[in-house]
């Protein structure tokens, strides 16, 4: 097999754009640092690691990034397909059992005969070839010191960076539940996807000062936090004001207490890591903080006093770059248009945005090897809208999800907020469909349970 793509980085992003490659019959040499090279917030050896939540977000079409879903299984999407077979129960969230995830995409990446696996650490860019070949870096926000070096050598402009922080996780049977409750809002889902640890006015206030207090981890001399407001470490959150997180991720909105059948004045959830249910990783608990002052703090939680720490969170960095101004609209570089970038370093954030980008660029990139020219998704899709905030004119470029401000305006009046999103979805999947069809997606949809199904049996 000779392969004229090489993938660097065997994130959601990488594993996308070479299974969409493949699945056409593409050649594809991906190549991945691990198990031979971790960053520090890596822990497992496999591809599409989940090195934050363990959450694709919310799942009901009339939000984006639900949207964004559908249309990526509607395309034939490896990692929403991979996450349906290992979901894990979430409320109106779609989330999943990170280790199993991992397992399943690895292992159809390392047995698809059209893909070369190779574990080797790249720490540069390669020269221009002659050949016609491309070369795709989708080493995503932990992009390896050197190799962004290299790469911002070529662009000849700076890499922006802010921080993204990681979620605590507890064993569940640390969890003291005459004082915690199973629930989710509004009675969404099953009623035991969160666990629920009610605060009163005086608990969360006395957190509050114990956040407000904390020691946290020393930033490095290089150091400059610009953190995305999507991922917000709670001690960057309480600073903002003591209510801050009371009207956040501690917002007690469509709960009771069914010990006093009252609504708590704040509440943390706990959200299912594995389909076992035997950890919980605190929802929107990103921190800091240092380990023992973790272990101290949040134990002050009502239900969390015995809590047994799985992983404490913790910070690491994110680099991307100013898309508008060094890629192209096929997501190649302007300086080099050999080599195409994707996933979280072009400045799209979350796991759904970052495997949504491979997949559109794995479709245009076998468009352009088949007929001659890029393949890119209608802006009124919500792949589309997500593609065009890289080519956003703005002077400071920041990471984002995909929101419905970032679609075209709607030609038709819309009756409120929730007619405009309907009309919203339905645009984007009429529009999807001729997408789909000149991409050739009924193939692969009538492949992947196979693949699935064979080796997750």
């Amino acid at each position: 097999m000779s392969a004229k793509i090489t993938i660097i980085g065997g994130g959601l992003a990488g594993t996308e754009c070479a299974f969409q490659l493949a699945e056409r019959g593409h050649a594809v040499r991906l190549v991945e640092q691990k198990p031979r090279t971790k960053t520090p917030a890596q822990k497992l050896d496999g591809l599409a690691e989940l090195v934050c939540s363990n959450s694709f977000r919310a799942d009901a079409i009339h939000n984006a990034v639900g949207l964004l879903k559908e249309e990526m299984r509607r395309a034939g999407s490896l990692i929403i397909h991979a996450g349906e077979r290992t979901r894990v129960p979430a409320g109106g969230a779609f989330a999943v059992d990170r280790e199993l995830f991992s397992e399943l995409i690895t292992r159809v990446i390392r047995e698809h005969p059209m893909i070369e696996l190779v574990n080797e650490e790249i720490t540069a860019l390669p020269p221009e070839p002659d050949d016609g070949s491309i070369t795709i870096l989708a080493t995503g926000p932990l992009t390896g010191d050197r190799l962004a070096d290299d790469l911002a050598r070529t662009l000849g402009a700076e890499h922006l960076a802010y921080y993204d922080a990681i979620a605590p996780v507890i064993l569940a049977d640390s969890i003291d539940f005459d004082k915690a409750f199973m629930a989710s809002r509004y009675d969404k889902g099953d009623g035991d996807d969160y666990v629920n640890c009610p605060l009163t006015e005086e608990q969360y206030h006395a957190f509050i000062d114990a956040v407000l207090e904390a020691e946290l981890v020393p930033l490095r001399e290089f150091e400059n936090p610009r953190y995305f407001e999507g991922c917000l470490p709670i001690e960057e959150l309480a600073r903002r004001g003591r209510e801050t997180l009371a009207y956040g991720c501690m917002k007690p909105v469509g709960l009771r207490d069914p010990r006093t059948g009252e609504r708590p004045y704040a509440v943390v959830q706990l959200r299912k890591e594995n389909k076992e249910g035997t950890a919980y990783n605190l929802v929107g608990f990103q921190s800091r903080m240092k380990w023992p002052e973790q272990a101290r703090i949040f134990r002050m939680i009502p239900g969390l006093e015995a809590a047994e720490f799985e992983r404490y969170g913790s910070v690491h960095r994110n680099t991307f770059i100013d898309s508008p101004r060094v890629l192209n609209e096929n997501l190649s570089l302007k300086m080099r248009p050999d080599i195409r970038l994707v996933g979280q370093i072009t400045g799209v954030e979350g796991y759904v945005e970052s495997a949504a980008s491979g997949l559109a660029l794995g479709i245009s990139i076998a468009n352009l090897f088949e007929r001659g020219e890029e393949l890119l998704p209608p802006r009124e899709t919500a792949l589309g809208s997500l593609l065009s905030h890289l080519r956003r004119e703005d002077e400071d470029f920041q990471p984002s999800n995909i929101v419905f401000s970032a679609f075209p305006p709607l030609e038709v009046r819309a009756r409120g907020k929730r007619d405009r999103r309907d009309k919203m979805v339905e645009r984007a999947l009429a529009a999807l469909e001729p997408y789909l069809a000149a991409a050739g997606t009924s193939s692969i949809h009538q492949l992947i349970p196979e693949r699935l199904g064979a080796i997750s049996a």
